[in-house]
C-alpha cells in the first residue's frame, strides 16, 4: 500500500506518538538497528465499526459536499455519551449522504519496518508540551 518511505520523529516514553507495540519494540535500539512487525487491526487502528458509519439526509450538509471531504459531526451512543467526530463523505446520493468516521485502516493489518537513524535527547520545552498535549486527550477522553 504505502512504502513510508519517510521519516518518523516522535517522543519515546508512553506518550501515544506511536503504536505501543512498536515502541515497545524501539525500547533500548541504537542507530542502525531495525524492527520489522505485523500489527493486528486492534493493535493499530482499530477494527471496523459499522456504528460509525451514517446514513444522513441529504439536505443537513451544504450543496457543494463532495466526497472524500471531511465533516465534523456529533456521534452518540446514548444521550449521556456525545462527542464530535470528524466523518469522511464516503457517498453522495440523491436525497442522502454516506458518511464513515473509521480510520481508512481500520481493521487493516499493518506491516511495520523500521530503522533507527537518528537518537537524542528531547528537550525540556518539547517534553512539557507532549506531556501538556497527553493530559489534554486523557481529559478529553473521561469527558
Amino acid at each position: 500500500m504505502d512504502s513510508g518511505a519517510q521519516s518518523l520523529v516522535y517522543l519515546h516514553g508512553g506518550y501515544g506518538d506511536i503504536f505501543e507495540k512498536i515502541e515497545k519494540a524501539l525500547e533500548g535500539k541504537s542507530v542502525g538497528e531495525s524492527i520489522h512487525m505485523q500489527l493486528s487491526p486492534k493493535e493499530a487502528f482499530g477494527e471496523y465499526k459499522q456504528e460509525l458509519v451514517l446514513d444522513e439526509e441529504r439536505n443537513m450538509f451544504e450543496d457543494d459536499l463532495a466526497v472524500g471531504q471531511n465533516v465534523e459531526m456529533v456521534f452518540s451512543e446514548d444521550a449521556d455519551d456525545e462527542m464530535m467526530l470528524s466523518y469522511t463523505v464516503i457517498e453522495i446520493l440523491e436525497d442522502r449522504v454516506i458518511l464513515d468516521a473509521n480510520h481508512p485502516l481500520a481493521g487493516v493489518t499493518i506491516i511495520f519496518d523500521g530503522t533507527v537513524i537518528g537518537l537524542r535527547e528531547a528537550t525540556t520545552d518539547e517534553i512539557e508540551k507532549r506531556l501538556f498535549s497527553h493530559e489534554e486527550s486523557l481529559s478529553a477522553m473521561q469527558h
